[in-house]
């Protein structure tokens, strides 16, 4: 899908209205780490809320007063960014986690992506330039294996596959339907664009240890909903809407169209 911006450029003269979503509970010490980094030029942050019981949300506030701050219902990190990519008004749609991880100075290359074509840029920590701190090696081993299947059954060229760094235009809510609520978010979100035959191209990233706190993840039994996932994708009906080519992504700069 062609747009009508520019690509940025390194002074960001022009860039559509850009939402970051950041799904929290009880993470008011690490806001700090992960606001501090984020581009002055964001259109807006929503910060999902997932009844935290410390100071999040007063942090947030403090930390960018503009900041929209929107209560969650439900449970899981599926649901919480649903939530937030409901509330959103940019044009893009970048994912973020709460923890530090995530340096909020990459943006500029996941948007660069998307004004250049893309219609999902998808962060990856084993594509050229990108890194972790903060994988155990079951950890590693795991996503290995499952983005190994996703590719196989999907006809996608994955470097990476649980991981919540990644940004889109809006109008791709439209094409991947989520309906999931916890941490497989991120693999539905993957297969799907491959299924609705949207343009990927993979950003590397560096994934930094959480800074305070521990995650909520839990690899084997996050691993078993993410493969129940790919299986449920893989036996659902719906067809494979790819253009031509649609499995030719290149590590750490590719493209799949």
């Amino acid at each position: 899908m062609a747009h009508k911006y520019r690509p940025i450029s390194s002074h960001l003269a022009i860039a559509p209205p850009v939402s970051v979503v950041i799904p929290a509970m009880n993470e008011a010490e690490n806001l700090p780490y992960v606001f501090k980094t984020l581009p002055d030029w964001i259109h807006e942050v929503v910060l999902v809320d997932g009844n935290s019981t410390d100071n999040t949300v007063e942090v947030a506030r403090d930390l960018w007063p503009d900041v929209k701050v929107v209560e969650q219902r439900g449970k899981g990190k599926g649901d919480a960014l649903i939530t937030g990519f409901e509330a959103c008004t940019g044009d893009i749609i970048v994912m973020v986690d709460a923890d530090g991880s995530a340096d909020g100075q990459e943006i500029v290359s996941y948007v660069s992506a998307l004004v250049s074509g893309a219609d999902f840029a998808k962060g990856s920590r084993f594509a050229n330039g990108g890194g972790t701190s903060d994988m155990t090696p079951i950890r590693k081993l795991g996503n290995r294996v499952l983005c190994a299947t996703v590719n196989a059954k999907f006809g996608a060229r994955y470097t990476d596959l649980c991981y919540g760094y990644n940004a889109f235009w809006r109008h791709c809510l439209d094409k991947i339907e989520l309906d999931c609520t916890g941490f497989e978010v991120e693999t539905l979100m993957n297969i799907r664009v491959v299924k609705a035959g949207l343009k990927v191209q993979e950003i590397p990233s560096h994934e930094y240890l959480r800074i305070h706190g521990k995650s909520n993840l839990r690899a084997v039994r996050d691993g078993f909903r993410v493969l129940k996932v790919i299986l449920k994708e893989r036996s659902n009906r719906r067809a494979l809407r790819r253009r031509p080519h649609a499995s030719q992504l290149d590590s750490g700069q590719g493209e799949m169209s």
